[in-house]
Parts: C-alpha cells; sequence; structure tokens
C-alpha cells in the first residue's frame, strides 16, 4: 500500500460510505425536497441550461490552443490543487517560488466568465441560484456539472483556462511587492487531498514535497500575521493543508478586491461585515469567561478578536465548540455589497471580496467578469442582494438538514465525509444516495 493510500485508510473518508436502509432514503429525500420547496432550491437544470453547457465543452482542446494567442502560457510551471477528498470540481490551483527578497505565489482559478457570461442561459441561472448548496452527501451545483466538472475544473494532466493572480509578497513585511492579474493557460501536475497534502509535508521524498512546504512556510506567516493583526481566527487547530489554501485565498481574494478599489476605482461585489456593537461583545466575552478553564486578561477586553483568539488557543475541544458558539450568536452576518465601505470585521480587512471560486459562487463569477471587462453589471446592487440573500438561505437549508440527519440518528459530519448509500436486508447495496443531480 503506498503512503497516500495508507493516509487515506486512516480518514473518516477511509471507511467507507453510511449504510442506511430503503425507508430512511426515502425520509431524507423527502426532507430534501422540503426544504427545496421552502428556500427556492433549484434542483434540477432547464434543459436550455444542459443543452448550453454540452455545447461549451465541445472542442475544447482545439479552443485552448487557440486561446493560447491571447492568454500568458503557464503550462511548465509546477501546479497542483489541494481539496477535500468528495471535491467534484477544482476551481483553484497554486504555484509558488522563493526568491531573495520576496516569494512569487501564483493563485490560478478556473476561468469560468470565458464559458459562463451575461447574456448566456448559464448566467441567468446561476444568478437565480446563487451558489452551490451542499447539504450533507447531496450537492446541489450553481453550475451544470457538465461543465463545472469537465472544463472549467483544473483536472490534472489537462491543460485549462485560468484566471492567475501572480503575487510578488515582501518577506520582511508579507505585504505586496506587486500584484498581477491575467488570463492564462494552465496544467495541474496532481490533484491532492488535504491529507495527501499532509502526507506531503511530512515525507521529502514524495512529489510536491519542497513546493508544499515552501507554501506552508508562507500561509503560516500570513496567519500568524493576522491572528497579530486582529483577525478572528475561529478554528485554531486547523491543519497545515487547510491553512495553505485558507491564507493562500485570502490573500488572492484582497489582491484582487485592492487591485479593483484602489488601481482601477470601480464598483465590485465586496463582502462587508459589520462589527457587534460593545454591548453585544461585552454579553459574548462574559458568557466565555463564564466557561471552566478560560480566563480573558483585564486588558483584552478592548481587543475582543484578540481576546476570543487567545480563549480559543487554550480550550479543548468541548470549550472550543461553545466559545464559537457564543462568538457567532453576537456577530452580524456578513453580506455583499457594491462598495467596501466598513470593510470586514471579522477578518480585520479594510477591503475584501470574493474571486477563488467561481464554479460555486455568484460573487466570484460576477468578480471574475469585472475585472476581465473592466466594467460593472447594470444591475450590480440587485445582484449583491441576491448573493447574499441565496447564501443566507443555503446555509438556513444545510443547517435544518444535519438537524433532521440528527433526528433519525444519523451523524451530519459521517454523511457529509463518507457518502452515504442504501443497503438491502441482506446488506447489498440497492442504491447510491446523496450524489449530486445529473442531467
Amino acid at each position: 500500500m503506498s503512503d497516500d493510500a495508507q493516509a487515506y485508510a486512516g480518514t473518516a473518508e477511509g471507511q467507507g460510505p453510511v449504510e442506511i436502509d430503503a425507508e430512511l432514503a426515502r425520509h431524507l429525500q423527502n426532507k430534501r425536497e422540503d426544504l427545496f420547496e421552502e428556500f427556492e432550491i433549484r434542483d434540477k437544470f432547464p434543459p436550455e441550461v444542459l443543452s448550453e453547457a454540452r455545447a461549451r465543452t465541445d472542442g475544447v482542446h482545439e479552443e485552448i490552443e487557440d486561446e493560447l494567442e491571447h492568454r500568458k502560457d503557464l503550462r511548465d510551471l509546477t501546479t497542483w490543487t489541494t481539496d477535500p477528498v468528495d471535491a467534484q470540481d477544482f476551481d483553484d490551483a497554486l504555484s509558488i517560488r522563493e526568491n531573495e527578497e520576496t516569494y512569487t505565489l501564483w493563485v490560478h482559478i478556473a476561468d469560468v466568465t470565458h464559458y459562463v457570461h451575461p447574456g448566456s442561459e448559464m448566467w441567468a441561472e446561476a444568478v437565480k441560484r446563487g451558489n452551490t448548496v451542499y447539504l450533507p452527501a447531496y450537492t446541489i451545483h450553481m453550475l451544470p456539472p457538465a461543465l463545472a466538472e469537465t472544463v472549467c475544473s483544473l483536472v490534472p494532466e489537462e491543460d485549462r483556462l485560468a484566471h492567475t493572480v501572480e503575487m510578488e509578497i515582501k518577506k520582511d513585511t508579507l505585504s505586496f511587492e506587486s500584484i498581477d492579474i491575467y488570463k492564462s493557460v494552465i496544467h495541474s501536475d496532481e490533484r491532492l487531498t488535504y491529507t495527501q497534502c499532509e502526507n506531503r509535508l511530512e515525507d521529502p521524498d514524495l512529489p510536491l514535497h519542497e513546493e508544499n512546504s515552501l507554501v506552508f512556510d508562507l500561509a503560516d506567516q500570513l496567519h500568524e500575521q493576522r491572528k497579530e493583526d486582529g483577525s478572528l481566527v475561529l478554528n485554531p487547530s486547523r491543519d497545515r493543508a487547510h491553512t495553505i489554501i485558507e491564507e493562500c485565498m485570502l490573500k488572492a481574494n484582497k489582491a484582487v478586491t485592492h487591485e479593483l478599489m484602489w488601481n482601477r476605482g470601480v464598483e465590485a461585489m465586496y463582502r462587508v461585515h459589520p462589527q457587534p456593537t460593545p454591548d453585544q461583545w461585552d454579553k459574548a466575552l462574559r458568557e466565555i469567561t463564564e466557561l471552566d478553564g478560560v480566563s480573558i486578561k483585564s486588558t483584552s477586553w478592548d481587543e475582543p478578536r484578540k481576546a476570543v483568539n487567545d480563549a480559543l488557543e487554550s480550550a479543548n475541544s468541548r470549550t472550543l465548540n461553545k466559545i464559537q458558539r457564543a462568538v457567532l450568536k453576537v456577530m452580524p452576518r456578513a453580506k455583499y455589497m457594491n462598495d467596501p465601505f466598513g470593510g470586514h470585521y471579522a477578518l480585520n480587512f479594510d477591503i475584501y471580496g470574493h474571486f477563488t471560486s467561481p464554479i460555486r459562487r455568484l460573487s466570484d463569477l460576477i468578480n471574475h467578469w469585472i475585472v476581465h471587462e473592466n466594467d460593472v453589471p447594470e444591475d450590480l446592487i440587485e445582484l449583491c442582494d441576491r448573493a447574499s440573500d441565496r447564501q443566507k438561505d443555503a446555509e438556513t437549508a444545510e443547517r435544518l438538514y444535519k438537524q433532521f440527519l440528527q433526528e433519525v440518528g444519523l451523524d451530519p459530519y459521517a454523511v457529509n465525509n463518507r457518502g452515504i448509500v442504501t443497503v438491502d436486508d441482506d446488506g447489498e447495496v440497492i442504491d447510491e444516495n446523496g450524489l449530486p443531480p445529473r442531467e
């Protein structure tokens, strides 16, 4: 057994899917359908959208070859993706290089707007959906899988069209020396799961060890700097693979919105997160200090985000969840706006927006279009409201579905990580449940 296979066997996913009987499968289906109706979640794609998606997957290799005339050719650059084991599409990839005084970090994002743009059936459908909805073991895509999981997915060993954010990052301050955003053609060398990424970091003899070690060194520094600056970190025990992806995506998103606001001065779909009132923070901090084994220095009450970070660092898993709940209860919802005024409080960023997930979020799709066209949709304010509302509905549906799973005796975490199958009385699989809807 390979090292990657051994690592996988020790994970939740490696245990195989959760088994249920036919009656419970029907209950789950009925619950999903009720939620879809309540929150107007579109489980099926209209025929005209599917037809358009299929048409855009014809002649892919020839189209990419033609695009090389207008794009930067990055196919010789060492590039890889890192995603959960059950990911169905890969919309971001990384490359990195260390220089004497800087790091060069490339974040390559699937160029979805090459295929999906205003006036197309898929764009109109994406606006209606707003985002991909992730229920445990059941995904409702924003874009047709026929497109999202093929030409838009940065699969390994295939040339793909990308929107690259190339950042020169100073070693001493971790600030931007330069930012360049452009259309490219990339070639991913490998698709890693988070578990495989951890394995590559551990073993110097495995491929991509050096690259993952270098990008983790950068990501770890970015993470520590964020905490020092007052960014709220609700999950302090995140592993190295997650740290790499989170920090690189945050840095790329910051770079893009920095470019849009300060260099171009254009409206975009910015992510704005209001701060709690002093009274709300006071209530949360008092609730946290009443927990066993948790103390907050009196000097930290003036900087509540840092106070929470300190409390989380020393908390056990049970207390950790209670601290997280206390904070989330008083934290206002983030929303999309055409102006970044107010910034993102939890991240402590003056300006922030989304760019790195155009396959699954309307906001990113629209920001891709704005970056490339240097123009703004006329209905941008309505699109911001739409994306905010659809995200709220998706999160509520996910929460209610997880509650239902618990009510019928299923562990949402296990279902989410291992998948689910229906078996008969003899234990034979009779149906695979929860797969994303196809045609």
